[in-house]
């Protein structure tokens, strides 16, 4: 992929590239990626985009995750933003409330990247 192209996001980068057991990934692949992954490599952040998913509805308020943690409320909204940068979550602001869903494709790109054996369907980029 040549640097002169429209660099994806995180997540549009993941979901453009074969299984890593398919075939490796260019050293452009890996950087776009890489955020993504060092966005769930937080413990903190791992723990909010499990609470937000598995919430009914599929969503969450910043007021409805401060209890789960031992963290200020500017610090969990920091995490979270760090998750929206990635693209793991979409957000909608209602009032003073933030409110985040977890992005399925986000999650469904990932899944693609780590499984064993190319989706049926998927094509890889060569790099």
């Amino acid at each position: 992929m040549s640097k002169s192209l429209l660099r994806l996001d995180p997540v549009g980068a993941a979901a453009c590239c074969a299984p890593l057991a398919a075939q490796p990934l260019s050293r452009d692949q890996a950087e776009q990626i890489a955020p993504l992954l060092k966005a769930l490599a937080d413990p903190v952040r791992l723990r909010l985009m499990s609470l937000v998913a598995s919430r009914a509805g599929g969503e969450a308020c910043v007021c409805d995750l401060n209890d789960a943690f031992d963290l200020s409320q500017p610090t969990i909204s920091h995490h979270l933003k760090v998750l929206h940068g990635a693209g793991l979550l979409n957000r909608d602001k209602r009032g003073v409330w933030v409110y985040y869903r977890v992005r399925p494709a986000a999650l469904a790109s990932i899944a693609a990247l780590i499984a064993s054996t190319p989706a049926p369907g998927s094509v890889g980029v060569s790099g």
